[in-house]
């Protein structure tokens, strides 16, 4: 079933994978570019090919509602508040403190539209965590 997968992955869709896919208990994984919204199915897809295949992502609480909440959550969602008051980074730290392992998969677009330079939250995030 992992060959049919791979074959689909790389030769059918044409995504690649860069770097080593046997990930620490907690890393920060780059998903790029982020332009469509079936950008977020494949994505869940690629977990497959890790050996780690529990691969969270985060999105912004106003997607965590009744009943698409649930979904997102049994696909490793975890909410976050973008609002002005808040901030992102140490929420999404705090996460990572709170558990033995996790692996964010993140979007450094931060968008879905093509940018010419990327958000750097997920830069912060790896360097409060003393990940760089």
């Amino acid at each position: 079933m992992i060959k049919i997968r791979r074959y689909i992955f790389f030769n059918i869709i044409k995504w690649k994978i860069i770097g080593d896919t046997d990930f620490p208990k907690k890393c920060v994984l780059i998903a790029a570019p982020h332009t469509h919204w079936i950008d977020f199915f494949i994505a869940i897809f690629a977990r497959s090919l890790f050996k780690q295949k529990k691969v969270s992502f985060i999105g912004k609480k106003e997607l965590f509602k009744f009943p698409l909440k649930y979904f997102l959550e049994w696909l490793g969602g975890m909410p976050v508040n973008r609002g002005s008051n808040s901030n992102s980074v140490d929420s999404i730290v705090e996460i990572f403190n709170k558990n033995e392992t996790f692996i964010l998969g993140i979007s450094p677009e931060g968008t879905r539209k093509k940018v010419n330079k990327w958000k750097t939250g997920f830069y912060y995030i790896a360097k409060k965590l003393k990940y760089l």
